[in-house]
């Protein structure tokens, strides 16, 4: 399902990553995506579902953008993309449209903290990988915009221990979702709305 114009952008995009990693460069100026097992894992979340809308917290450069936008294509949906770093989100833009999935993902440059308020959509599949310290608050503003059988995915809850240890107990104690942690690459917190 993924043609060779997406391909190679997230072929392009990962040596890119491992480059910066290799260098030295400090988490600020590196790109800070997702492992490609966990865009694949994404991509299998969200295309099987019909009209899919996911709100992305935490674009970077696009790289889990596009796995996520590759997946809703086929059955409908798109994908909100927020990002608040000024040189990531130029570079999101031309990574999306190199890959042609543009008609399916949309960036909103800002503070998600900010924008988040702003938004009235609501989405089947929340996705932050965002600052480690916001995820409590994206976690709370985000939520109200999931119905029952939505589901909202955390990135780097093994990963980034502290302070992510709390956000993956706080939401495994919560009644009104079913959560659990998938020990997948740096850790994804899965959790399902119920009510």
């Amino acid at each position: 399902m993924l043609d060779d114009r997406i391909r190679t952008v997230l072929e392009r995009l990962e040596r890119e990553d491992a480059s910066e990693r290799e260098r030295g460069l400090p988490p600020e100026q590196r790109a800070r995506q997702v492992e490609p097992t966990t865009g694949r894992f994404l991509f299998s979340l969200v295309a099987p579902q019909t009209d899919c809308e996911v709100l992305e917290l935490g674009g970077s450069r696009g790289y889990s953008t596009i796995w996520l936008a590759a997946g809703v294509r086929y059955f409908g949906g798109r994908v909100l993309s927020l990002e608040h770093d000024r040189a990531k989100t130029e570079a999101w833009r031309r990574n999306v449209a190199e890959a042609g999935l543009d008609d399916w993902a949309e960036l909103l440059a800002g503070d998600a903290l900010e924008s988040l308020g702003r938004i009235d959509d609501v989405f089947d599949v929340v996705f932050i990988d965002a600052e480690k310290e916001d995820y409590e608050r994206l976690f709370a503003l985000a939520r109200g915009k999931v119905e029952p059988g939505g589901l909202i995915v955390a990135d780097n809850v093994l990963s980034h221990p502290e302070p992510l240890a709390r956000y993956s107990a706080a939401r495994q104690a919560d009644p009104d979702l079913t959560s659990v942690t998938v020990p997948l690459d740096r850790g994804l917190e899965l959790s399902v709305v119920l009510r």
